[in-house]
């Protein structure tokens, strides 16, 4: 029996896919505000728990190995976190000074950056006088009074960035206490994700879900880290060879800044860059402080770290730069730093997962 010209167009036609409700479209709006509100006001409550699990799925891998040795995890998560605390309690013992140093004197460095700047300036500052002296003559000429102003002094640089020592020290605290516990668990919240999916195919999935995702995101974490600690250490030589004082410190702040996108290595050459121009009298040599920098950030960016990552693990720039705005606003300062780490972690997970996958290639390349 022939088709019928209606019945081909019947076939012809496209499923139509139903517009989201009204209501359910509000009610997700509402829900992601309400969300974003209580991320930014719980920030002392949350911080701690996502840097904790970051680190755990960092340092996963080593309780792993160490537990193929027949040590039981809660050692090997004993062992590990020791290391980890006393390295990062010998930096701050060596950093710690000349930090406070550097913040102590930053007014006079750049006070003194300035006047050192002053040959290169010196035609845009005659025009800047130029103009205020237009101005202040038109104020004159008017007989307005200025008001009386109220300086009010805000945070320091330090509490700015660390917020002040007793939040540091119990923040750090809570991180390292909380990493312990979830070294230490090891499999446990997978088993108890196994125990509640009531169907064997579900259980499998989400077994190989979790497993595929773990790895994905210790390993793309590990290498990040890897590559920012191996910058670090390049910086820390160049700043030797070209004579800066305490190369070390600027190698760990480069190491430091470089999990800010963008915003991590403009702040390092304005300092790089303030700090070349106090230490020495030639400008030339001064400016060339930063200009080794970049160089070697430059070579990291678009060489090392797509041929290390390769362009699975290589997010968009817009969704970093849009990541980088959201979490800094929710998070002030630790948000910029995690913010990265938080986006991979996002995409690697809508990767495994079927229904999340637009997602995940929106965050991509």
């Amino acid at each position: 029996m022939a088709a019928t010209p209606e019945t081909e167009s019947t076939e012809a036609e496209p499923p139509i896919v139903p517009l989201p409700d009204v209501r359910t479209l509000a009610l997700v709006v509402l829900a992601g505000l309400a969300l974003v509100y209580t991320l930014h006001v719980a920030k002392a409550f949350f911080l701690p728990v996502v840097l904790a699990v970051m680190l755990d799925f960092l340092l996963s891998p080593v309780i792993r190995f160490l537990t193929r040795l027949h040590i039981p995890e809660s050692i090997s998560a004993l062992i590990v976190m020791v290391i980890l605390f006393g390295g990062i309690s010998l930096a701050i013992w060596h950093l710690s000074d000349p930090v406070q140093q550097w913040i102590t004197k930053a007014p006079q460095s750049l006070t003194d950056a300035r006047t050192k700047l002053r040959k290169v300036t010196k035609p845009v500052q005659d025009v800047g006088k130029a103009a205020e002296q237009v101005e202040n003559a038109t104020k004159a000429a008017a007989g307005g009074t200025q008001p009386q102003q109220v300086v009010v002094r805000g945070p320091s640089l330090s509490q700015r960035v660390f917020g002040t020592t007793q939040e540091f020290a119990i923040g750090f605290f809570e991180v390292m206490v909380l990493l312990y516990f979830l070294l230490a668990a090891g499999d446990l919240f997978l088993q108890k994700l196994v125990h509640v999916v009531p169907e064997f195919t579900d259980k499998k999935k989400a077994v190989r879900i979790v497993r595929e995702a773990e790895s994905s995101v210790s390993v793309y974490l590990g290498t990040v880290t890897l590559v920012n600690v191996c910058l670090g250490a390049a910086v820390a030589v160049a700043m030797a060879v070209v004579g800066m004082p305490n190369p070390l410190l600027w190698g760990v702040g480069a190491c430091l800044l470089e999990f800010v996108p963008y915003l991590g290595a403009a702040t390092m050459t304005a300092m790089l860059i303030v700090a070349g121009l106090v230490t020495f009298d030639d400008v030339g040599r001064a400016l060339l402080v930063p200009g080794v920098y970049i160089a070697i950030d430059l070579l990291q960016a678009n060489v090392i770290s797509p041929i290390i990552l390769g362009r699975r693990l290589t997010l968009n720039p817009v969704a970093i730069f849009v990541g980088l705005l959201f979490w800094t606003m929710v998070w002030g300062v630790a948000g910029a730093f995690l913010a990265v780490p938080l986006l991979a972690t996002l995409k690697i997970f809508c990767d495994h997962i079927e229904r999340l996958r637009p997602v995940g290639e929106f965050l991509g390349r």
